[in-house]
């Protein structure tokens, strides 16, 4: 069974850091790359990071380039999103999700993700 449980999320201070973990089961990580989204209330899922299943290649939103970084442990079959030098912004719901494609990550499209988790929150705020 294919399970993604995302978590980490909390409240957090601007110009703090957090480490989201993504925990994969049913499926494994050589096969399968993973992306990171994030989506506040009223507003459109946007794709945040992705790590390529094939080489390991990581990609960036603009909007988060230098603060976070992609990483992956198979062994433990887990992903890490770190997150530095946040900004004041509406929370928002971090979601994990993986794609058998290795290709094109950057486009962030949600439509090739294939299995998601339920999201871990995260809100900056003084």
């Amino acid at each position: 069974q294919v399970q993604i449980v995302e978590s980490g999320g909390g409240l957090v201070q601007p110009g703090g850091s957090l480490r989201l973990s993504c925990v994969v089961s049913g499926f494994s990580l050589d096969d399968y790359s993973i992306g990171w989204f994030r989506q506040a209330p009223g507003k459109e899922r946007e794709g945040v990071s992705s790590i390529s299943k094939t080489d390991g290649s990581t990609y960036y939103a603009d909007s988060v380039k230098g603060r976070f970084t992609i990483s992956r442990d198979n062994a433990k079959n887990t992903v890490y999103l770190q997150m530095n030098s946040l900004k004041p912004e509406n929370p928002a719901v971090y979601y994990c999700a993986a794609t058998r494609s290795g290709w094109y990550l950057q486009t962030f499209n949600f439509y090739d993700y294939d299995y998601w988790g339920q999201g871990t929150r995260v809100a900056v705020s003084a």
